[in-house]
């Protein structure tokens, strides 16, 4: 009986002891198990805080090229370009589930473009700030002279009307007289209309010496009481003006007073007032008046 007892007790040992051999290695395999899964929390952890900064510095690096296409420079395109490089990083970073070291390389090839690229944009703003300065500088001068020049032109445009208007002749002392031309010659003047056989008209040419000189031709028109033109009764016109004149007075001006004469023999002369027209061309450049008896 006691043997047995002894045997019992033996049995309980060594099932104790191989408990206890099991219980030890199994705290062991527990221990094993939540160290390694704490390194695969700390490592994916670690794993998402580095995708989270390298996400945030190409967020940073994407707003930056933004804000510099944005001012629609002459390097718009490169930036662009640019950009886009940095979007799909930024795509295959967000879908990346490892390591993202790897990334950090490109982004560091990115930010040095992109250095190197603001670089010479600020460079093209600075100079396009020079040009639009000397461009407006430009403008202002050209409106100014615009302004000189329209303002000569005005000048120059008087100076040409004031040199027209006192280049042309002054016709004066504009007169109209009777005579009796008797057979011998003699002639005698009179204001009786049944005495008289020629009118006679004369005026004179002022001097000018800003005029132009050569040949005139002046065209005159007399007019008797009951408003007949006398003389040729010659019609010529002027654009669409037209004149009956009764006789061409051919003057050679030499930019010196001349005094021009003209007789208009007639007959018959009715009594009353008498008109004396003087025209350059068209233009009415003196007139008069007599009266016969």
């Amino acid at each position: 009986m006691e043997e047995q007892q002894n045997n019992s007790s033996s049995s309980l040992k060594v099932i104790i002891a191989v408990l206890a051999i099991l219980l030890v290695g199994s705290l062991v395999y527990i221990y094993k198990i939540t160290s390694e899964a704490k390194e695969v929390q700390t490592e994916l952890t670690k794993t998402v805080s580095e995708k989270d900064v390298v996400m945030k510095d190409l967020q940073e690096l994407k707003a930056t090229y933004d804000a510099a296409i944005a001012e629609n420079t002459s390097m718009s395109d490169e930036l662009i370009k640019e950009r886009d490089k940095v979007v799909n990083l930024m795509n295959d970073v967000s879908k990346s589930k490892g390591d993202v070291s790897k990334y950090k390389a490109q982004y560091a090839k990115l930010e040095s473009n992109m250095k190197a690229l603001m670089a010479e944009n600020e460079t093209l703003k600075k100079q396009n700030t020079v040009l639009t300065t000397q461009r407006d500088s430009t403008i202002v001068v050209l409106g100014e002279t615009k302004k000189n020049v329209e303002s000569l032109t005005g000048q120059n445009e008087e100076l040409s009307k004031t040199v027209e208007k006192g280049s042309k002749l002054t016709v004066l002392n504009t007169k109209g007289s009777a005579f009796k031309v008797k057979s011998s010659g003699k002639q005698i003047e009179t204001d009786k209309a049944g005495r008289a056989n020629t009118l006679r008209i004369s005026f004179t040419i002022a001097e000018n010496q800003i005029a132009k000189s050569g040949n005139k031709a002046y065209y005159v028109q007399v007019i008797d009481s009951k408003n007949n033109v006398l003389g040729d009764k010659q019609t010529v016109s002027f654009g669409d003006k037209s004149l009956t004149y009764s006789f061409i007075s051919d003057v050679i001006y030499e930019n010196k007073t001349v005094q021009v004469s003209q007789d208009l023999p007639g007959k018959d002369f009715a009594k009353g007032a008498y008109f004396v027209n003087v025209f350059d061309k068209s233009e009415l450049v003196s007139k008069t008046s007599f009266i016969l008896k």
